[in-house]
């Protein structure tokens, strides 16, 4: 199995609603999303995707949430802008758009601070 790895970062502010400290209150962060994609097959190159091709997918995910406050675009008008609920939308976002039969999404990282990160993922199902 291959996999690839891209990484970009976004600024915005949120703050967490029922949250019993100071994070209730509107902050901001420099997020780093971490992007794995995975596939047993190479294409005719030699690659599984151009790194170039899953960098402008995941930047059109991530441009939604640049320099806004989060908890005003959807659905975190909605769902509380954890990291979690973030990592979540961003994997299921970014599946939609690279996800094909031999290739998927493996994990979405992303990182808070330097020191603070969630990741997710789910069973990768894919043809041989």
């Amino acid at each position: 199995m291959f996999t690839l790895s891209v990484t970009t970062q976004f600024s915005a502010a949120h703050s967490l609603r029922n949250y019993p400290g100071l994070c209730a209150n509107i902050h901001g962060h420099n997020w780093r999303v971490v992007v794995e994609v995975c596939s047993k097959k190479l294409d005719k190159t030699g690659m599984v995707l151009d790194f170039k091709s899953i960098k402008k997918q995941i930047e059109e995910i991530s441009n939604k949430l640049d320099h806004q406050y989060i908890n005003d675009v959807s659905p975190f008008d909605e769902i509380n802008p954890t990291t979690e609920n973030l990592t979540k939308w961003f994997f299921d976002s970014i599946s939609q758009k690279i996800n094909q039969k031999s290739i998927a999404v493996k994990s979405v990282t992303i990182h808070e601070t330097e020191r603070y990160s969630v990741s997710y993922s789910e069973p990768v199902f894919m043809e041989a």
